[in-house]
């Protein structure tokens, strides 16, 4: 159907198109992000890898002009198909689409896409055209398997971008709530736009929930209980006890820095720390520092020293045992695991069990964060910091939203402005877009020695405050949580570093993601688990022989934790040991937000 010269023709016009709108796109991107004062974070770096994206996509036209070719004549395909169905439709008969939306694609699922002919056609023709070309960019080839996840990623932005949904002229839904309120909804959604441009200066991020619903210290983070210790870092909270009498070896939560340490104490029903007290548990918490400028030099040993290490010796302080058990939860995790292979090579116990909440050790795949795994990413990352002294946990949290863009963007856009709706109240997402800084030094490192190089697994290939550390080494008993749909944390990573960590490991795989596999209370019967007493080499092995549970995996924890917790002894009041109170749960440093840190 087409000769060579044709295709070769086509693929050199598709290549300065390519070129064209890249350049235009950036000086559009160049321009918008001048006027909201983002120039000098960004450095560029985004745009430059959006631009390699697109120019190794029109350099595959050239190479590969048979394949482009082929992929062609399947697309004119499916649009001849559409055109059937169109005219058959027209006549009134009934056929079947030639492309529908994924059953998890919450676009298109509003009856005024179907109903009405010209928008039915339209969001099938927008599928059949983003399909082709992400199937086009899956197939390029002589690209590593991290250089295509990066082309895809930047490919499905375009595509999420382009859908029709995301206008309020070719969105039927839109078009009709805009005519029943004589255009007060786009008025409404101005109105919305405005609120979230003033909450977030100098970076736009779409409202995700009602802040407005919600107050830490009034409605999250409501579990009573002292801050009765901080140093430049982190506060340590320690919560008043609810039963006779608790476990006799305290336990100590190192949460991530990421976000704040609420996402443990969300509502009272939803709160794992209120349902450790319930249990008969002496529990204290690190509440991180909302870092800014002056934070700039802290690195991953000051995390260590000023956190877990400082706040192991404030719990012996406050309580008088030498020996407690201890939770990490993502970063938090790591930071643990790092804290307990040094306190190995100095030949110290304080802690009798560690518990680790989807937590990476081993880095060797990333997740879907992997496509901004890379040298050129990292190095504009830290030019960003290097200015500035920080991260923005804003920026932070939207990267986060673009590895789910339709889900946790274009959604909330299509709801805030177009439709002039005020996102639900939901603590969970409340708290995600409550997010923290990260200090330059500490993040660079994390970046390059884990994420990049994943040195942590290696023996001695990392030295942390003066000693090589081995992950091997460390022979206290483990629980390790994982989460089978989690994005960030892939439970098969997470097994391999299960696998490295020396003692005694037992595992468990949760279902659901990152957050809800892990914020799963026993009175919602949902989710379930996986549990396998063995550790064998791969982790399909271990999922082929695992039983499966209903229900939350909390009370299985619970029971594993019995054998290390001692015996009963009388309640701890925070404040009336060695420790006098500083100030009430949830304390000061979790209400500092990321704008305010930064300055």
């Amino acid at each position: 159907m087409f000769g060579l010269d044709f295709v070769s023709k086509t693929a050199t016009h598709l290549v300065k198109t390519f070129e064209d709108n890249v350049r235009q796109g950036q000086q559009q991107l160049e321009k918008w992000l001048g006027d909201t004062g983002m120039m000098e974070d960004t450095k560029l770096s985004t745009l430059s890898e959006i631009s390699d994206a697109y120019r190794t996509m029109a350099e595959d036209l050239l190479l590969h002009p048979l394949r482009f070719a082929s992929a062609e004549i399947d697309l004119a395909r499916k649009h001849l198909g559409l055109a059937r169905y169109t005219l058959t439709r027209i006549t009134g008969k009934p056929v079947e689409p030639v492309a529908e939306p994924d059953p998890d694609d919450r676009r298109f699922m509003a009856d005024d896409w179907h109903k009405h002919l010209s928008f039915d056609v339209l969001q099938q023709a927008y599928l059949i055209n983003s399909r082709a070309f992400l199937n086009w960019v899956e197939g390029m080839e002589g690209l590593p398997g991290p250089g295509r996840d990066q082309m895809l990623f930047y490919a499905r932005q375009l595509t999420s971008a382009l859908s029709p949904s995301n206008y309020p002229l070719t969105n039927p839904e839109v078009l009709r709530i805009t005519w029943e309120r004589k255009g007060m909804n786009l008025v409404d959604g101005a109105r919305n736009l405005v609120d979230d441009l003033r909450q977030n200066p100098n970076l736009f991020n779409v409202a995700m929930t009602d802040r407005s619903a919600f107050e830490v210290g009034g409605n999250l983070a409501t579990t009573p209980g002292k801050v009765v210790y901080q140093n430049e870092l982190m506060q340590l909270i320690q919560y008043s006890p609810t039963t006779e009498t608790v476990a006799r070896r305290p336990l100590l939560i190192v949460p991530p820095w990421i976000n704040k340490y609420y996402i443990l104490d969300l509502t009272e029903r939803n709160s794992f720390i209120r349902w450790l007290v319930d249990q008969g548990q002496t529990v204290f918490v690190v509440s991180w520092r909302n870092p800014g400028p002056a934070q700039k030099n802290r690195g991953w040993d000051d995390y260590m020293e000023l956190g877990p290490l400082a706040a192991i010796d404030a719990v012996t302080e406050a309580t008088g045992e030498q020996q407690m058990n201890a939770i990490g939860y993502c970063i938090g995790g790591t930071l643990l695991g790092t804290t307990m292979a040094w306190l190995a090579k100095k030949q110290r116990n304080p802690i009798v069990s560690t518990t680790y909440l989807t937590t990476l050790l081993d880095f060797s795949d990333p997740g879907g964060i992997g496509v901004f795994i890379n040298d050129h990413s990292i190095r504009g990352i830290e030019r960003t910091m290097e200015r500035k002294g920080y991260l923005d946990g804003r920026a932070m949290a939207f990267t986060f939203n673009l590895l789910r863009e339709n889900d946790l963007f274009w959604s909330y856009w299509t709801n805030n402005y177009l439709k002039g709706l005020k996102p639900k109240a939901f603590d969970l997402l409340y708290w995600n877009t409550d997010g923290t800084n990260l200090p330059a030094r500490m993040h660079s490192y994390y970046l390059r020695e884990m994420y990049l190089h994943n040195r942590l697994v290696q023996p001695d290939a990392l030295t942390i405050a003066g000693e090589g550390i081995d992950l091997s080494a460390i022979s206290v008993p483990s629980f390790f949580l994982s989460a089978r749909q989690d994005h960030i944390a892939k439970w098969k990573t997470t097994y391999r570093g299960a696998s490295v960590y020396g003692g005694d490991v037992r595992f468990v795989l949760s279902g659901s993601g990152h957050i809800a596999g892990v914020i799963n209370p026993p009175y919602k019967e949902k989710y379930g688990y996986w549990t396998n007493n063995q550790l064998p080499g791969s982790a399909d092995d271990w999922f082929d022989s695992a039983d499966h549970h209903p229900g939350s995996w909390w009370p299985h924890w619970r029971e594993w934790l019995t054998a290390f917790e001692g015996e009963q002894v009388q309640p701890r009041q925070p404040g009336e040991g060695p420790l006098e109170a500083i100030e009430d749960a949830p304390g000061s440093y979790v209400k500092v937000k990321a704008s305010e840190a930064g300055g």
